[in-house]
């Protein structure tokens, strides 16, 4: 077998040369004196670093070597790490250490990844989703994850965060993998035998903000941000304004970074809507842009946003433009009408979605995004989003649950404990038979037990503060008036609001969680043999619907030679009535009678159909 040696060569944090010497370079334009400080392997040893054009500092040391700790003193006084530290083995506030990332043998040589339609995703939190809570307890699960029949990992953000535990999204050394995880070869390891079972893994990465503790660049790089706005986790990140070219390209080689040297088949940006940037052409469009041209002509590389402005723009190419696109987005919409037709619920967001929840999932599953241009009461009367009508249904990741979805409920519910089992397994069915490509969050598929809520592991007083905001959040809703409900929430910052939110994998072996599993098996089984193969056939912005009563759809994809993917549903706990007879191929049928009750004008409750005419004339509905 022939071994690959990868490396990314970027202008910031450290390269080691070719006659073993290291180079190190910091962007600190606000800095006036910065040292290299080697430690570790003896009482630590300063260097002057060489002040540089455009605010770089650098130094070609002899002697440091792979394996070194290292620090940054800034004006004879702050140590800071690396903000491109490959890994820090003790923390955000430590040492960084070198890290030769080409003595990694890579295995996977041969891996080009897979087609964007091939993508079925799983989302991982690498901290519970084993009981060992690390890159190793995943590798020990792919055989599970091939089982099941989803084909791409996707690991919530694994940057080096504050302490020993968080969701990830506050990280703040985007480059290192944190080290409560593992080592940067035991991340390689798992990719590299990921994708020697055939499964693609994505990187979800954070580029909109750093978390609250950790983050140094305000006091030797503050261009790095924004005096213009603020996000909800701090200050906005510096995109358009002065210096902002070494920013953007912080965060370009940060993606470039993991997709060459790290092999991820693929990223999801999180919070795309909180970058502000009105430069042309724009961050995101050269981010994406970039890849595309410089890795993906031999490999295939998929770029996913999550984005609540539901901007279609990002979703398609422009003639001028044929590489600055995105694969596809986060389709909260979908999951918003779907959650209040199973649940009821209509307080927050889904408000927006309580008064026709069927006529937003009908649009969702034929049109993208319910929300193109409309009103959101939710947002004061703000209009949301774009046209995505004439986009391909897979542009969409649709998904019951994710980790906001569950993790930012108070006490992080899944839905198997908030409707009954046969409105999920309708939902169910929906979401991994239609078009668009679906997202299962780490055990929902088995119905899994365990709450997933937020948890970090942050000092005093951040500990404190957090907490308390979270509860400030909670009260808004009349629901939470309670004060028993508001006691059970569990503290972000507590172990054991950590440690229940690991999966029970021995549920697995028990009923009712066994069956789940069956199901989930038996659909995505359906869905590679009978719903794959017509992707690439649908034509966009042919689809359609329409709703019986309020209740239940039609929905029907049209193929390029006229033939019809069709779903029929009834979302709710009464049979309705329906005048026309369907025909054609029964792809699945949630109840052995579904297609007998159809035949004689009724849609069961709960039912859900998905029927394929073969070269039918498409009629209008």
């Amino acid at each position: 077998m022939a071994f690959v040696r990868r490396d990314h060569f970027m202008p910031f944090g450290t390269q080691i040369l070719d006659d073993g010497r290291v180079n190190f370079r910091l962007w600190a334009p606000g800095a006036k004196k910065v040292e290299l400080c080697l430690q570790g392997l003896a009482p630590e040893v300063r260097f002057m670093m060489a002040a540089e054009d455009e605010g770089w500092f650098g130094i070609i040391s002899r002697f440091a070597d792979k394996g070194f700790y290292y620090q940054y003193r800034i004006n004879d006084e702050l140590y800071v790490p690396d903000p491109a530290s490959r890994y820090q083995p003790e923390d955000v506030h430590g040492s960084s250490q070198v890290i030769d990332p080409s003595e990694f043998e890579w295995s996977d040589g041969q891996w080009k990844g897979l087609p964007w339609e091939d993508v079925i995703f799983y989302e991982i939190h690498v901290g519970t989703f084993s009981q060992e809570g690390s890159f190793k307890g995943v590798k020990n699960k792919l055989d599970y994850l091939v089982d099941l029949g989803v084909t791409a990992l996707q690991l919530m953000p694994i940057a080096d965060f504050s302490g020993q535990r968080n969701w990830g999204y506050d990280g703040v050394l985007p480059f290192a993998p944190d080290s409560s995880y593992g080592t940067p070869d035991e991340l390689k390891d798992l990719i590299a035998s990921a994708h020697a079972k055939g499964l693609m893994v994505f990187n979800d990465v954070v580029y909109s903000h750093f978390g609250p503790n950790g983050n140094y660049l305000l006091h030797y790089a503050p261009d790095f941000y924004t005096a213009v706005f603020d996000t909800p986790w701090g200050y906005g990140i510096n995109f358009d304004s002065k210096n902002s070219h070494w920013v953007r390209q912080f965060f370009i080689h940060n993606a470039l970074y993991w997709l060459e040297e790290y092999h991820f088949d693929g990223l999801r940006l999180d919070a795309a809507h909180a970058i502000s940037d009105s430069s042309e052409p724009s961050f995101m469009q050269c981010l994406a842009e970039v890849v595309r041209k410089d890795l993906a002509y031999e490999r295939q590389i998929h770029l996913v946003l999550e984005n609540d402005h539901n901007s279609a723009h990002y979703l398609s190419p422009s003639p001028d433009h044929p590489y600055n696109f995105y694969n596809a987005q986060w389709n909260d919409d979908f999951h918003h009408a779907l959650h209040v037709l199973l649940t009821g619920e209509s307080s927050g967001y889904y408000q927006d979605y309580s008064q026709q929840p069927i006529q937003h999932l009908g649009r969702c599953l034929s049109e993208g995004f319910a929300y193109q241009g409309e009103a959101s009461v939710y947002r004061d009367g703000k209009r949301r989003g774009e046209p995505s009508k004439d986009l391909s249904p897979v542009a969409f990741v649709n998904f019951l649950q994710n980790h906001d979805q569950v993790g930012n409920r108070a006490l992080g519910e899944r839905l198997a404990d908030l409707c009954s089992p046969e409105a999920l397994r309708a939902a169910t069915a929906i979401l991994l038979l239609s078009p668009a490509t679906p997202l299962l969050f780490m055990g929902e598929e088995w119905a899994c037990s365990c709450p997933f809520t937020y948890f970090v592991d942050f000092p005093e007083p951040l500990a404190t503060q957090v907490a308390q905001g979270r509860l400030q959040e909670f009260t808004r809703f009349s629901e939470y008036d309670d004060p028993e409900i508001l006691n059970k929430i569990q503290l972000p910052n507590a172990m054991n609001t950590f440690l229940s939110a690991k999966l029970a994998w021995d549920e697995i072996r028990t009923t009712p969680h066994l069956q789940w599993l069956q199901y989930y098996q038996e659909l995505l089984v359906i869905r590679r043999l009978s719903i794959h193969p017509l992707l690439k056939e649908i034509q966009a912005g042919k689809a359609s619907y329409c709703m019986i009563k309020q209740q239940a759809l039609v929905v029907q994809w049209q193929m390029h030679d006229d033939s019809i993917l069709k779903l029929l549903t009834n979302l709710g706990d009464q049979a309705v009535d329906i005048d026309v007879d369907y025909a054609g191929e029964l792809l699945f049928s949630s109840t052995s009678d579904a297609m007998d009750a159809i035949r004689h004008g009724k849609l069961n409750r709960w039912a859900v159909v998905f029927l394929f005419e073969k070269n039918h004339v498409a009629s209008v509905i």
